[in-house]
């Protein structure tokens, strides 16, 4: 069982921009993560199976809701201190990260939001503990990035509603407990629903067969008839905007996570670099490895300054949606080339389990797609600095 050497990438020492709380929580995160997660997570990988005694230490280092008030559960921590936990999470696998996403931003926030104050203490407290698991379901067969168009539907029945429908790709849904689910109304109205395992009509079939995320859960969500207590729909808000705003909250996440990942596989490479001799030397003293570390290290300390400023707005309330969809975008392309170039540094290695890199890589190929397309983000910059929509 290989060590965890991981020490950190930090050029532009945003250390001394960081409370003393914000390294408190980054570090107990990641000597979690060096503990638990790098020893056992290739071999889960391997096999495509979610490691889910992981799910305790999640809740122990404040992954599941830190920035929920106390009084329902949560740390109340503020938005950096959440992306510096998603940074080191991600650094262990996305996989993960996705669990802790999913049940942060796309669980909890929209409870919290637009919950009522009898679903929050219902639910929030169990979540924040890790004793209830939730994931959220809005993709769907048909309809991706074009959540609008969504067919899952529910009726009226008096004192509850009829859920029919599907979702697809959904994170956690296998195991999980709770889903928050967006569906239509009879008027077409978007509105988000507390769907419990057990009710009758409720499915979660797993998806096999991926080539990405191999240590995370994934399934659909099968409404046959569903019956839901009105009870457990979210009265705090409708439209299409409740579960966009979800979103935002997991794209912020993923904005930090991604540099986890790229910061992982850069200090691969680097000490790869200075211990792999060739020709007589070691190839980290030839030009083109150092200019592929050079950019590396740049493109990672681009990415943490752009982060800590939107966390920054965050904090303030000021982030708009366009400017958390530029930082995931630019992030995950990131994270991206740079476990692309690190793979090159390691030759023939890269693609063994014996490093991280190659399960980065394959993993950050559904991270670039979740959440908002790469493309979808780009027009979604586009939309905000020409006030043209070229979504339609």
């Amino acid at each position: 069982m290989k060590t965890d050497l991981f020490e950190g990438v930090d050029y532009y020492q945003l250390d001394d921009l960081f409370s003393e709380e914000h390294l408190l929580v980054r570090d107990a995160a990641r000597s979690w993560v060096k503990r638990d997660v790098s020893p056992i997570i290739n071999d889960y990988a391997q096999r495509a199976e979610f490691p889910s005694q992981l799910l305790n230490g999640l809740a122990e280092i404040g992954a599941f809701g830190p920035y929920i008030p106390e009084a329902y559960g949560g740390a109340g921590l503020d938005h950096i201190s959440y992306g510096l936990i998603m940074q080191e999470i991600e650094r262990g696998d996305s996989g993960v990260r996705s669990t802790a996403s999913v049940q942060s931003s796309l669980v909890m926030f929209p409870i919290h939001a637009y919950g009522s104050e009898e679903q929050k203490q219902k639910f929030l407290p169990k979540l924040a503990t890790g004793e209830l698991m939730g994931c959220f379901g809005l993709t769907e067969p048909n309809h991706g990035s074009n959540p609008s168009g969504m067919e899952s539907k529910f009726v009226d029945k008096g004192d509850h509603v009829e859920l029919s429908g599907a979702k697809l790709w959904i994170s956690n849904a296998p195991f999980a407990d709770i889903a928050v689910v967006w569906a239509k109304n009879e008027e077409g109205r978007i509105y988000g629903l507390i769907v419990e395992r057990g009710m009758e009509g409720f499915t979660t079939p797993e998806t096999h067969n991926k080539w990405s995320l191999r240590a995370s859960s994934t399934g659909e969500l099968i409404f046959d008839k569903v019956k839901v207590p009105k009870a457990n729909i979210l009265p705090g808000r409708t439209g299409l905007g409740a579960p966009l705003s979800c979103l935002d909250s997991a794209r912020y996440g993923i904005a930090w996570g991604t540099i986890g990942a790229a910061m992982d596989c850069y200090e691969t490479a680097l000490r790869y670099a200075k211990e792999r001799e060739q020709f007589g030397r070691p190839i980290a003293g030839f030009q083109l490895q150092q200019k592929k570390l050079a950019e590396m290290v740049t493109e990672i300390t681009k990415a943490q300054l752009l982060a800590f400023r939107l966390g920054q707005l965050k904090n303030e309330g000021k982030a708009s949606s366009a400017q958390i969809s530029m930082a995931k975008r630019n992030n995950v392309e990131m994270a991206l080339n740079i476990a692309r170039n690190s793979r090159q540094i390691l030759g023939g290695m890269g693609i063994t389990g014996d490093y991280s890199i190659m399960r980065h890589m394959m993993n950050l190929e559904s991270v670039v797609t979740y959440e908002g397309t790469h493309d979808i983000h780009l027009l979604i910059t586009g939309l905000d600095i020409t006030g043209l929509n070229a979504f339609k």
